[in-house]
């Protein structure tokens, strides 16, 4: 039986070989979102996306900074500040924020390629 030894030079090849597929991986995952967020935005139309947020949540925070980088059109509003807004989250029987009304459909949490879907799929 032979037995392989494994030298520096392998190792340092190793993990060249490593490396540079997480770069690749982490570069064709960043295009993507750019690009998703690029039809996002031109799909999106004022008024399609309505946030209804809580001042403390951390993923409303997230959303928002990911919506206004790509240059995505939509409303806001804050559950603890605004009535009308507190009774729009009452009605969608939300459990939790950020609470998404896209074109009128409820979706709970910010997931871009579940917004685009549905204004996609909701073309009017």
């Amino acid at each position: 039986m032979t037995r392989l030894k494994a030298g520096p030079r392998s190792i340092a090849l190793l993990l060249a070989l490593v490396l540079g597929a997480g770069a690749a991986s982490q570069w064709w995952a960043q295009g993507s979102e750019q690009r998703r967020g690029e039809r996002l935005a031109a799909v999106a139309a004022p008024g399609d996306i309505r946030m209804l947020s809580s001042e403390t949540c951390v993923y409303c925070a997230a959303a928002r900074r990911w919506m206004t980088q790509h240059r995505v059109r939509f409303d806001e509003c804050f559950i603890e500040r605004d009535a009308q807004c507190k009774l729009l989250y009452e009605a969608a029987q939300a459990r939790g924020t950020p609470t998404l009304l896209v074109r009128g459909q409820v979706q709970v949490g910010f997931d871009p390629a579940r917004v685009l879907a549905a204004l996609e799929a909701r073309k009017a």
